[in-house]
């Protein structure tokens, strides 16, 4: 009974923000839709079978090979950076590393505007190009701004949990391979590389899933024409105003969120039992 006291805001905020309107999510998906939108109060499955119409496949094959090809990017980008980070000196580290989740004290919103503005016509990107002889180029408004984009805005999620991992990395395994004679790339592959898979499978779920979910950034940087699940289920509630399918596509996204975690639970628990 003692513990209730303490116990009590945090039950309160879970259920007010997450399971009220996750139950009223559920609910409506069962529903039907109304003629003028808005829900009729009548049991049907409908809005799931709608789910296998091949337009809304084309959705999230393009979704998800939008967010994988972020997330290799990130991974790319992120394993070298936080690699240097990690053989920094501690104060160093401390500063790059408030380097790297600076932008994030910046609203999302403006962060991407800011990058219409580089990837315009006119924009800095354009001047670059033609300095050299290269431009201009057409990337607003593509699939590849929408990459840009997410990549920019979730980089540090692949950096953080790599320089964790990377830091917590023994030196003395390296100077024993390096010792048996192993060369610098054959000490990463068999001894730095596997022993910060659990980092490795933590940054690609915290870039993919948000990546995978985004409507804002395909909405700006690809003008509309970048339709991923996101937007799709944004416009069932605010366009089409289909709140129960709107509310099925939620829920399978929902879905391939939890098995994606699930995944990487059950693949950090195997890593860690070995």
């Amino acid at each position: 009974m003692k513990r209730w006291p303490l116990t009590g805001p945090g039950l309160t905020y879970l259920t007010v923000f997450m399971v009220i309107p996750l139950g009223l999510v559920l609910s409506y998906a069962f529903l039907r839709r109304g003629r003028f939108g808005g829900v009729v109060y009548e049991p049907t499955t409908e809005n799931f079978t709608r789910l296998a119409d091949p337009l809304y496949a084309d959705v999230v094959l393009h979704s998800t090979w939008i967010a994988a090809l972020t997330t290799v990017l990130a991974l790319l980008i992120g394993y070298p950076t936080a690699y240097v980070i990690a053989g920094l000196p501690r104060r160093r580290q401390t500063i790059a590393l408030i380097a790297v989740v600076l932008p994030f004290w910046t609203s999302f919103l403006i962060r991407v505007y800011a990058w219409i503005v580089l990837l315009s016509g006119p924009g800095w990107l354009n001047k670059a190009l033609r300095a050299i002889g290269l431009g201009p180029v057409d990337v607003l408004y593509t699939d590849a701004a929408v990459v840009i984009g997410l990549l920019y805005a979730y980089l540090p999620l692949m950096i953080l949990p790599l320089y964790a991992s990377l830091v917590r990395l023994d030196p003395q395994l390296r100077e024993a391979a390096a010792n048996l004679g192993a060369g610098p790339w054959t000490s990463f592959r068999t001894v730095t590389l596997p022993l910060t898979l659990p980092g490795v499978l933590t940054g690609c779920l915290f870039v993919f899933i948000p990546s995978f979910g985004n409507f804002v950034v395909p909405e700006l940087l690809g003008g509309g024409r970048s339709l991923l699940v996101g937007n799709l289920i944004r416009d069932q509630f605010l366009k089409a105003r289909d709140w129960p399918f709107g509310s099925a596509l939620a829920l399978a996204l929902l879905a391939v969120l939890m098995v994606l975690l699930l995944a990487q639970a059950w693949a950090a628990r195997r890593y860690a039992t070995r």
